[in-house]
């Protein structure tokens, strides 16, 4: 039988990426992590985790059982939540959001759940995606509202299969321009375009992407500014620092002084959805998916 303490260890170290720090995380010392990897390694009789002088790094077993410790956690902490209900008549449910979605859709879809299931006890937490979408798996929050960029969910290491992914709603950028730039009064364009432009952005991923591009096109973005907020950077665009990268659920309230220009297709663009476990019986789960598809659709048509 495979030791699920041995499991938990396994999945912090293929978390963090070295012994010391998954014992940091642990409150554990570097040698009993060890000792319990190499323990499971027993059990199993093969390999799971590379061991180098730069860290260590999942084999393909180690790979098949971090997933299989994230579901045995996400199962038990299903558990722990039914027989809290079992004694209170009160259903837990933590939904997780990135922010701008979150503003723009679960409030509503949060009101229709309550309506549904008015005993539920609710609890929200902001987060990225790649911070999410393990909170997921883990069974630390029930529902995920997230997006991801062209390419693979930034589901992480052992992630796995039990993931299922529930398409909302795509989310072109748009470039914002101050009103007087040469440029705003253009139908589409092209980032290119804009190749000696200064840039304030309102999100590393889209910084990413815009350098991405760039070095494609041969330009080099001069970045005078990064925050966390898209409001803050259409603030900044307005106040004459540069020009931005938005996405479209982001671009309300409007600010004075601004234009919006779409990006020449195919531009860069977010695709919303919810991640939830996969494989289950959940009606809280199951209402709310189903109340911000009706958000999605809502506003996906203005």
């Amino acid at each position: 039988m495979i030791d699920v303490q041995r499991l938990r260890v396994l999945r912090a170290v293929a978390e963090h990426g070295s012994f010391n720090q998954a014992a940091a995380a642990l409150r554990l010392t570097p040698s009993a992590v060890s000792q319990q990897v190499a323990a499971l390694e027993r059990s199993l009789g093969t390999q799971v985790v590379a061991r180098s002088t730069r860290g260590v790094t999942l084999t393909q077993a180690g790979r098949i059982m971090v997933g299989a410790a994230e579901s045995v956690a996400a199962e038990l902490e299903q558990a722990r939540q039914q027989v809290a209900a079992l004694s209170t008549g009160r259903t837990q449910l933590t939904v997780a959001t990135f922010t701008s979605g979150g503003r723009l859709m679960l409030p509503a879809a949060l009101t229709e759940l309550m309506e549904a299931h008015p005993r539920t006890v609710l609890h929200v937490r902001e987060g990225e995606p790649e911070d999410t979408f393990p909170l997921v798996r883990q069974g630390a929050v029930d529902l995920a509202l997230a997006y991801h960029f062209d390419g693979p969910l930034p589901v992480g290491p052992g992630a796995g299969s039990s993931l299922e992914w529930t398409p909302l709603l795509e989310d072109p950028l748009h470039v914002v321009l101050p009103q007087g730039h040469r440029l705003a009064d253009h139908d589409a364009l092209d980032l290119t375009d804009l190749a000696t432009d200064p840039w304030v952005l309102g999100c590393l991923k889209t910084e990413a992407y815009l350098r991405r591009f760039a070095e494609h096109a041969r330009f080099d973005p001069e970045i005078r500014g990064t925050t966390t907020d898209y409001f803050f950077a259409r603030s900044l665009v307005a106040a004459g620092m540069g020009i931005s990268l938005i996405p479209s659920i982001a671009l309300a309230p409007e600010i004075p002084g601004l234009s919006t220009v779409p990006i020449k297709s195919p531009g860069p663009v977010r695709h919303i959805g919810v991640a939830t476990i996969g494989g289950r019986d959940r009606p809280h789960v199951t209402t709310l998916v189903h109340a911000l598809r009706e958000q999605a659709v809502r506003h996906h048509g203005h």
